[in-house]
């Protein structure tokens, strides 16, 4: 059975209406109130009354059970539109349209709501375990020097890229006007030369 209820002359635009009701659509009655209830816009205010009226007319007039009730349309259509003026510049006027909507909610409690499968043993993928990907690791071991960490190289292969050049220890290394190493200073020490 099909329960109807309609918002007439909400003042909201139809566009800014519509993106929540295409969210509760098909969803449970509890479900859609739950995600309204937790949607900070204006539409949420007006579609949650017209939802929570659908509700009470489905238990009340008709006698049908709540858990069994889906939001099976929920549309937005275009209400009169409100004119008024505005003064502009050099005595001119633009126009304020004040949109409303009407918002039409139906239950059913004919449609069933798809159930979650639990995934069945003999369907289910096989996840590789720890246990099973070292005993792979080991099988192969042509590919072991793909698996070492960059700090455990192989033996006798040297990256040059990643090699720094060591700092010269003694002044005599050290070309004319550098320093060996960045010398503290002391705060009553003279910087100048001289």
């Amino acid at each position: 059975m099909e329960v109807l209820s309609v918002y007439r002359g909400a003042r909201i635009s139809a566009f800014k209406a519509r993106e929540l009701t295409r969210e509760i659509q098909g969803l449970a009655a509890s479900a859609a109130l739950d995600l309204i209830a937790f949607s900070p816009k204006k539409a949420a205010l007006l579609v949650g009354k017209t939802l929570k009226s659908a509700i009470a007319n489905a238990e009340n007039n008709n006698e049908l059970r709540v858990d069994t009730l889906v939001v099976k349309e929920a549309t937005v259509g275009e209400g009169p539109t409100m004119k008024r003026s505005k003064s502009r510049a050099r005595g001119s006027s633009s126009m304020i349209r004040k949109r409303t909507a009407h918002i039409r909610i139906v239950l059913s409690d004919e449609i069933e709501l798809p159930q979650r499968k639990s995934p069945s043993k003999s369907g289910a993928k096989k996840r590789s375990t720890p246990a099973t990907a070292k005993k792979t690791a080991a099988a192969k071991p042509a590919d072991k020097a793909k698996e070492l960490p960059a700090t455990e190289a192989p033996k006798g292969v040297v990256d040059v890229e990643t090699e720094t050049k060591a700092q010269p220890a003694t002044q005599a290394d050290v070309g004319p006007g550098e320093t060996s190493a960045p010398a503290k200073l002391s705060s009553d020490e003279d910087t100048t030369k001289d």
